[in-house]
């Protein structure tokens, strides 16, 4: 069922992005409007509650039941992808995240729309995991970073905006912003003509829980752990310290308006733009491990500056190096993940780390707010800027002992060490 591969980085420079490619221009075309799923949501929480009489807690589940999804049947959806073909599964989860998306807007009650986002959950773990499998198949070395750190921009870029979006649209009425997710649909079809299914070795033997298996024995055996762990640790601090524990801080310590705090929020999102643009050219000097390394490290930096910021202003420059550490951790990750991984359980590695960062991003509002009541909210970010700062340590420490270990063994420094 394989076709031949999309023409995309066989001539261009190593660290470079081509972007007449169309495989390149669909993936990120989709990857901005995967932030539709939450962001957009999100300001209209409140104008949905009032409107079906719900408690606040109830609306919130229109986040967290989208997660859920995501978190439990991504390994199912790689499953999919490496099975029937990444093109298919990114063509069905675009319409299916569009149709079903607009469909919430003429839903006849809560429990209606709620049903609908667990279906669209699935949908948007479809689209995050084969548009990242289809740049790992295509690419190789910087160019994979470079492609990877662009999409994951895109990625910010649209968490950032869209949020603005939707508060706007609810204004018109609650079920407003359920439209934009229509857009979609075209670009599903877009895909369905002009993509070409990646050459790749099928797996045609290994059915269901099997299948689950074998992507886990090649995780396992591709050292990728630490990489999953970093997903992890970077969307539960983002979503816990950033998201949830920031905006209390600074309307509670600073008296700062929402406006100012959505801007100190939005700054972190801008400086992990910056930062994913350059992880291309970053990965020509130093390896994925150390980039990830790097990232966690500016997570620490920025939230210790945050704890002891002065004035609101340095709180706001803190979160520059936390957006930093999301855009040097994120493409270096999946970039990792798709060099160490075979391209038979390729989207089955990727779906697991995805299912990673939802966990993360599900499990640190929870975590995070519940331990405020007990240790306030600038113990918060202390603890966690020395817990990333001493995981990066840790890490760096097991991950220096582990390569002479190997250098012992067969004479030769592991390639990880080197620039690619």
């Amino acid at each position: 069922m394989t076709t031949q591969p999309p023409i995309d980085s066989v001539d261009e420079p190593r660290a470079t992005v081509p972007w007449r490619s169309r495989l390149v221009q669909v993936v990120f075309a989709s990857t901005l409007l995967a932030p539709l799923g939450v962001p957009l949501v999100s300001p209209a929480l409140p104008v949905i509650r009032d409107a079906f009489g719900v408690t606040d807690a109830t609306a919130s589940l229109l986040i967290s039941a989208y997660f859920v999804a995501g978190i439990v049947l991504s390994p199912f959806v790689g499953a999919l992808a490496d099975r029937i073909g990444r093109k298919r599964v990114l063509t069905l989860s675009l319409v299916g995240f569009g149709l079903v998306g607009g469909a919430s807007a003429f839903a006849p009650s809560f429990g209606v729309i709620l049903a609908l986002r667990v279906v669209q959950g699935v949908a948007a773990a479809g689209i995050f995991i084969s548009t990242v499998t289809l740049v790992g198949d295509a690419f190789e070395g910087s160019q994979r970073n470079a492609v990877l750190g662009v999409n994951t921009a895109v990625l910010s870029a649209g968490a950032a905006v869209f949020p603005v979006v939707g508060g706007a649209l609810v204004s018109y009425g609650w079920n407003t912003p359920f439209y934009a997710y229509f857009l979609a649909v075209p670009v599903g079809l877009v895909a369905a003509v002009v993509l070409d299914e990646p050459a790749r070795e099928e797996v045609r033997t290994l059915p269901g829980l099997d299948y689950l298996r074998g992507a886990a024995s090649a995780v396992a055996a591709s050292g990728t752990f630490p990489f999953y762990a970093a997903t992890f640790a970077t969307e539960f601090l983002l979503f816990g310290a950033v998201f949830t524990v920031l905006p209390f801080l600074l309307t509670s310590q600073y008296a700062l308006a929402p406006v100012f705090v959505g801007a100190v929020i939005m700054a972190a999102e801008a400086a992990s733009v910056v930062a994913s643009t350059a992880n291309g050219r970053l990965s020509e000097s130093y390896s994925n491990r150390r980039l990830v390394a790097a990232g966690i490290g500016a997570y620490g930096v920025g939230l210790l500056g945050a704890w002891a910021a002065p004035s609101a202003l340095f709180v706001g420059v803190s979160m520059l190096a936390v957006g930093a550490g999301v855009g040097l951790v994120l493409p270096s990750v999946d970039a990792a993940v798709s060099d160490r991984i075979p391209a038979s359980f390729r989207a089955g590695a990727l779906s697991l780390r995805n299912s990673t960062t939802f966990l993360g991003r599900a499990s640190g509002p929870l975590v995070f707010a519940g331990l405020a009541v007990v240790v306030g909210y600038p113990t918060l970010l202390l603890a966690s800027g020395v817990v990333a700062l001493v995981g990066v340590g840790v890490g760096s420490a097991v991950g220096r002992s582990r390569s002479k270990g190997r250098a012992r063994r067969t004479g030769v420094a592991p390639a990880e060490e080197s620039p690619r």
